[in-house]
This record gives structure tokens, C-alpha cells and sequence, in this order.
């Protein structure tokens, strides 16, 4: 159960870290926390481990984060700014993938044990194939221009405050669907037989499922905060 455990853990830590975040610096909170957590996961997500006996990736978590920021910033600043949080992400995950690549071909200080350590080990995590990091900038890009659209196409129908939960969750579990079917489509279709295909596919969506349900209080919350402090003065 100690993975598990984490995972919980992890769980609260990144919506924790969201509301303070929130707290201390208002709107531009939220948008910082955008290319943290896609950056974060990017380099979570070479980790495999098992959940709930199912084999999964880490990285699952932050990246379904972005959702609940994304959500917070339509539902208190609007759709403008929440495309331009997803522009910021996007634009942050490019760069960090292009910046870590340059990095690998420096060559290692000779004669330093460490310094090779640490040069493969730079090399594993940040050597994506072009396939893996094409389909994960498809999917996020895809799925969140559609979490921002959602959200506001479902306030308009549910627009009570009462109704937050259902703007939220209607819109961040069909993202997440899109997102998990674009990149798993895109990332490994024909490298994996069939069956595997779809356990990877349904375990990556059931983590982020999960993680999309357990996020709607920190919406109200964020959605109290900003009631609070005024903060759509900034």
C-alpha cells in the first residue's frame, strides 16, 4: 500500500501547492503553476509503477493539475485567460524539451565518474523519442483548448454557483479523455499489441479520472478565495 499512500499524498500536495500558490500571488499563481506542471510531469512520467494493482506512470497527477488551474482561471477571470494559460504551458514544455536535448550533446568533463553519471542519467530522462514528445504536445494542447471551451460552454448552462462542480467536472473528464486517447494513440499505436494498448490507455485515463473527481472542492476554494480578496482587480 506504500504507493498507494504516495499517491494520495502526491494527490493533496499538488492541490495544496495550487491554493497557496493562489494565496500568495493571485491570478499570476495559477498561470506559474501551468509550465510547473508540465514540466514535472514530463519528467515523472519515465517512472513506471504499480497503483491499485494496475502499472502506471507517474506524472498522472501534476499534469491533471493543470486542469483544475485552467478551470479556476475561467471560472474567476475568464476564457482569455485561461487560453493564455495553456499558451504559456505549451510554449514551456517546447522549451524545456528543445533546451534539455541541446544540453545532452555537450560532452561530460573526461576523467569525472560523477560527471558521466550524470550526463546518462540527463540522457535517459530528457532523450524523448520524436514520437513521445510530439503526441504529448498534441494531446495537451488539444485537450486543454477543449477543457477551456467546455468549461464555458457548460457555464453557460449551469451557471449558478451551486453548479461549479458540474462546469468542472463536465468539462475536465472528457479533456482528460481526449488527452489520454491522443497521446496513447499517437505515442504507441503499433508499438504495443492491442489488449496492452488498451490497459495503458484505460489505467491512464482512470488516474486522471480520479484525480479530476477529488479536485472539485479546491475549485470552490479557489473560487472563495477569489470572492474574498479581490482578486479581479489585478
Amino acid at each position: 500500500m506504500q504507493n498507494e499512500l504516495l499517491w494520495l499524498v502526491m494527490l493533496l500536495a499538488n492541490f495544496l501547492l495550487i491554493i497557496l500558490a493562489y494565496r500568495l500571488f493571485g491570478k499570476w499563481g495559477l498561470i506559474m503553476w501551468i509550465p510547473i506542471s508540465v514540466i514535472v510531469a514530463n519528467i515523472q512520467v519515465i517512472q513506471t509503477v504499480e497503483l491499485f494493482g494496475m502499472v502506471a506512470t507517474l506524472g498522472n497527477i501534476v499534469y491533471a493539475s493543470s486542469f483544475l488551474v485552467t478551470d479556476i482561471l475561467s471560472e474567476n477571470y475568464g476564457k482569455e485567460e485561461a487560453k493564455k494559460a495553456v499558451w504559456i504551458g505549451f510554449f514551456s514544455l517546447i522549451s524545456m524539451t528543445l533546451l534539455m536535448n541541446l544540453a545532452l550533446f555537450f560532452l561530460p568533463l573526461k576523467g569525472d565518474e560523477f560527471a558521466g553519471v550524470a550526463h546518462e542519467a540527463t540522457s535517459t530522462i530528457f532523450s524523448l523519442m520524436p514520437r513521445i514528445a510530439v503526441a504529448s504536445l498534441a494531446a495537451y494542447l488539444l485537450s486543454q483548448r477543449h477543457d477551456v471551451w467546455a468549461y464555458h460552454f457548460w457555464r453557460k448552462r449551469f451557471s449558478r454557483d451551486n453548479q461549479i462542480w458540474l462546469r468542472n467536472n463536465l468539462s475536465t473528464m472528457i479533456s482528460q479523455l481526449i488527452d489520454s486517447s491522443v497521446f496513447v494513440l499517437i505515442a504507441f499505436y503499433g508499438v504495443f499489441e492491442l489488449p496492452l494498448l488498451l490497459e495503458i490507455f484505460i489505467t491512464t485515463y482512470f488516474l486522471k479520472f480520479v484525480v479530476a473527481a477529488a479536485d472539485t472542492p479546491f475549485i470552490y476554494w479557489g473560487k472563495s478565495i477569489f470572492k474574498r480578496n479581490n482578486f479581479w482587480m489585478e
